[in-house]
């Protein structure tokens, strides 16, 4: 009686396995929205959300500069805490690299996730652009 059994359900759950119902439960893994995914996978530089996001925001700092630099010559020099005297172009500079020394030092020490950097950040570019 045993074997029966054993023989029936082998016959039974055979038609079912052949015809994929036994992968029913298994769900596909969703693809959605992706920061290290390459936006154009064909082009030779792998730009991903997070690097496009990055230059748009460093060409859009320079354009507003030119910007300020047309309407008012001069770089708008000035002597700041740090004792350097600075123009526009210099600040941003000291912003952009502080910003790089910034993340590097939070994904040595923290890690993911690199929200909070990106706040510190923006707090070091507002006081380098008014005291520095």
């Amino acid at each position: 009686m045993k074997r029966l059994t054993v023989l029936l359900t082998f016959l039974l759950a055979s038609p079912v396995l052949a015809q994929g119902w036994g992968n029913v439960a298994q769900q596909e893994e969703e693809t959605g929205f992706s920061w290290t995914e390459p936006l154009w996978p064909e082009f030779w530089m792998a730009w991903t959300p997070a690097t496009f996001l990055l230059f748009c925001g460093i060409f859009s700092a320079m354009a507003i500069l030119t910007i300020l630099e047309i309407r008012r010559p001069g770089g708008d020099e000035r002597r700041g805490i740090l004792g350097l005297t600075t123009t526009r172009g210099d600040r941003l500079f000291i912003s952009l690299l502080g910003t790089s020394y910034i993340f590097l030092a939070w994904l040595g020490l923290v890690g993911q996730p690199v929200w909070w950097p990106v706040g510190i950040s923006i707090v070091w570019a507002i006081f380098c652009f008014r005291k520095v």
